[in-house]
């Protein structure tokens, strides 16, 4: 059973607008422009839903028409409201300078703010409305650039935080200005009186997909004598206000929402609504510990929370709750997969930590008793999941202590952790400043001690966080004695962790003191850490005041000495999601890496060319200064997408597949995996994991297909890219991942579809 929470995105349809959009389309499907009878009865039709839906809106007067939705509803009002202005300014009353919006608007309308501004040639300045901490507009603000506004954008309700605006305040502040008023009344339909009638708002669209009727339907009310332009012009239908001939299946589906909304069966009154959001929110504190609510509930609409965990980001929870069949988003479904910070939170004010970790939960007024028990379920199994992985804040004896090898990146840059479960000791490798707390917190969970926090070498532009990460661990759980520079245990030839040891290699050249890390198991060498001396598709940059470009080719010769050609190479640097590199590989990207090692180039020739070759690095993709010059970037390489059957046919061809789930664990325990047959090996190794699994990977047989699979499919395309560069040609990546899986209904499903 899937529990949807994400309503101010989009909503199902209702039952009985389904049902009324197929009688639409079958019995009632003349064009209302038409004049025989079953035009006239697609009219009766439409003219019904119009009076239905301004008694729902309280708007007794002015235009209303139906429309594809508020985006058409916001560009016509704006379309409407700049062209007046024009017209104005042609006859000579050029008093208005400015278009005023919320900074917390839905991003349609600062857009077609633009749009129409250039487009029509008005070159008004178009500034954001500031708002407070709680989100409301700033009245004071408002009320001293009103008098120079040619036109103000609001909304009744805002789609990330639920904010409800203090619409006769906006009114008031308005009450000497010349401008048009627009009010986006998008989520507050069925859940706010509007009584638009009743307000000086000149224009209001609404969608009719966030109330339970198709996409593709919505609404726009004109208030009396508003100025308005058409949008589209053609056949005059909406008299002549909107061409188009109308949709009538869509206008009849939310004929039949408002007619349940005027009913009062269907969606629940306020004060319900409002005690499913207490529930909810108790539930997210419970199982999430230091959760802060962006938004003051009492502000809000009862359907909406729009919270933030310390610690933990948006991308985190997201994955965790969708891997329980809990749908929530982090923000505005139009920008979600720019993966960005909430503009509206940054708008508020709030500090960057909960804009970029913030996580919405919406649910629609027809929820009911079941379902939020249901989804207050889910939460708390959610929560006790993380603390199963340590990503709670307190200790947990019970959780499964890791082992081996784990992989932290952050904008491209890589900390590794070093664990063993035996003896509870781990050894941290070039640690990062923004997982200090996240590691801290892992170790007082796991109750492991720290043997040692090393860096591969010093950097370029800032200074290493291991200070700051050892006074943030207890005494009681780091190994005392003298280290060098990089953390090295002075006078110690290893490191031993269990059967793992760590050797050193020093490897001057990106800065005097690069160090390679190497880790030998009962087996022999095992892989090795080279920090960014050779990254995937680059070599670490060595035009730094503490590089030494002369002895980089040597250092190279050096560690092509002490490593065999396959040996796993793990950088400290991986703009493009490669995980782990080798000699072949790297040689076979990199044509100066190449020359070097085949002796075409001595040591003063390679320093010569790679001075070339970083001339001008232009900062990586997240802002920050590249530590080497990519020479081969992340370019398109043959596809590894799988689809489902045909994951199916490759398990018959090779019955030892082996499939593996690259989900972290906490999504594995709340989730479900892919039925294959039992000869199928399955595995599960978190994408953080992978460096740790690649080897064994490796070693099997070349025609032994590797199939990973996650969520979406875009984890298990890096892992299975990862492979295949690193030679193994039948490594592949379910498409679309398990949200296109087909499955067969659980007994929990099947049960909630009888009970419905």
């Amino acid at each position: 059973m899937e529990i949807y929470l994400d309503a101010n995105a989009t909503t199902p349809v209702l039952p009985q607008a389904r049902a009324a959009a197929l009688a639409a389309m079958a019995g009632d499907f003349g064009n209302p422009s038409s004049i025989h009878t079953t035009g006239l009865k697609a009219r009766a039709l439409m003219d019904a839903v119009r009076a239905r839906a301004r008694r729902a809106i309280g708007a007794p007067s002015g235009q209303l028409l139906f429309l594809s939705g508020a985006t058409e509803g916001i560009q016509t009002a704006v379309l409407s409201a700049l062209s007046a202005l024009r017209a104005r300014r042609q006859a000579g009353d050029a008093a208005a300078e400015l278009l005023l919006y919320g900074a917390t608007e839905h991003k349609a309308v600062p857009e077609a703010l633009r749009h129409w501004n250039t487009l029509l040639g008005l070159d008004l300045q178009v500034l954001a409305i500031p708002v407070g901490l709680d989100g409301r507009h700033d009245l004071g603000w408002l009320r001293a650039h009103a008098p120079r506004a040619g036109m103000v954008c609001t909304m009744a309700a805002n789609n990330e935080t639920g904010v409800v605006s203090d619409l006769d305040g906006i009114a008031a502040a308005l009450a000497n200005s010349p401008a048009l008023w627009m009010v986006d009344s998008v989520q507050a339909l069925g859940k706010l009186p509007l009584w638009l009638g009743e307000r000086p708002i000149d224009y209001a669209p609404f969608s009719g997909h966030k109330l339970y009727a198709p996409k593709g339907i919505g609404m726009l009310y004109v208030r009396q004598g508003a100025p308005f332009t058409p949008l589209m012009a053609g056949g005059g239908q909406e008299d002549s206000l909107r061409s188009g001939t109308e949709n009538m299946s869509g206008i009849a589906a939310l004929g039949a929402v408002l007619e349940a909304l005027e009913e009062g069966r269907t969606f629940q009154d306020h004060s319900t609504l409002a005690s499913y959001r207490d529930r909810l929110a108790a539930a997210l504190q419970d199982a999430f510990p230091g959760l802060v609510f962006n938004a003051p509930p009492e502000l809000a609409l009862p359907t909406t929370l729009n919270f933030s965990v310390p610690g933990l980001s948006s991308k985190l929870l997201l994955d965790l709750f969708d891997a329980a069949d809990v749908r929530m988003s982090g923000g505005s479904a139009c920008g979600a997969s720019k993966a960005r910070p909430s503009y509206v939170l940054e708008a508020m004010g709030l500090p960057a930590w909960r804009t970029a970790s913030a996580v919405r939960l919406s649910f629609g007024p027809a929820a009911d008793d079941a379902f939020i028990d249901e989804a207050c379920a889910r939460i708390a199994a959610c929560g006790e999941s993380l603390r199963e992985s340590c990503l709670g804040t307190a200790p947990q004896s019970h959780a499964l202590p890791p082992d081996r090898l784990t992989r932290f990146v952050v904008d491209g840059a890589c900390c590794y952790l070093l664990a063993d479960a035996a003896s509870r000791r781990c050894v941290l490798v070039d640690p990062l400043p923004e997982l200090t707390g996240q590691l801290t917190q892992w170790l007082g969970c796991h109750r492991y001690t720290l043997a040692a926090v090393l860096d591969t070498h010093s950097h370029g532009d800032h200074a290493s966080s291991r200070p700051e990460l050892l006074a943030a661990v207890p005494p009681s759980q780091r190994e005392a004695g003298p280290v060098d520079a990089l953390g090295w245990p002075q006078g110690a030839q290893q490191i031993e962790l269990g059967n793992q040891r760590l050797t050193r290699l020093a490897l001057p050249g990106h800065t005097a003191d690069s160090t390679a890390y190497l880790l030998h198991d009962a087996g022999g060498l095992r892989l090795a850490f080279v920090g960014d001396t050779v990254m995937p598709g680059a070599l670490g940059r060595s035009d730094f005041a503490q590089s030494e470009p002369l002895a980089y080719g040597p250092s190279l010769l050096k560690l092509q000495q002490a490593l065999r050609p396959d040996t796993l190479m793990l950088p400290g640097h991986d703009y493009d999601d490669r995980f782990a590199a080798t000699l072949d590989t790297e040689c076979a990207a990199q044509p100066l890496l190449r020359q070097l090692l085949c002796g075409a180039l001595d040591a003063a020739g390679f320093a010569s060319a790679k001075e070339t070759l970083e001339r001008g690095l232009a900062l990586t993709e997240y802002q920050t200064m590249a530590c080497g010059a990519r020479v081969d970037t992340c370019t398109a390489g043959p596809a590894v997408d799988l689809k489902p059957e045909a994951l199916a046919a490759l398990q018959q061809a090779h019955p030892g597949l082996v499939l593996v789930d690259v989900r972290e664990p906490y999504e594995q325990r709340v989730g479900h995996a892919p039925v294959l047959d039992a000869a199928a090996q399955t595995q599960a190794v978190p994408l953080s994991r992978l460096p740790d699994a690649l080897p064994g990977w490796l070693a099997l047989p070349e025609e032994t297909p590797v199939v990973f699979f996650c969520r979406s499919g875009n984890r298990s395309a890096q892992a299975a890219r990862a492979l295949r560069r690193l030679g193994h040609s039948q490594a592949w990546s379910l498409s679309g991942g398990l949200a296109l899986w087909p499955r067969e209904p659980s007994a929990e499903d099947l049960a909630h579809a009888q009970a419905a």
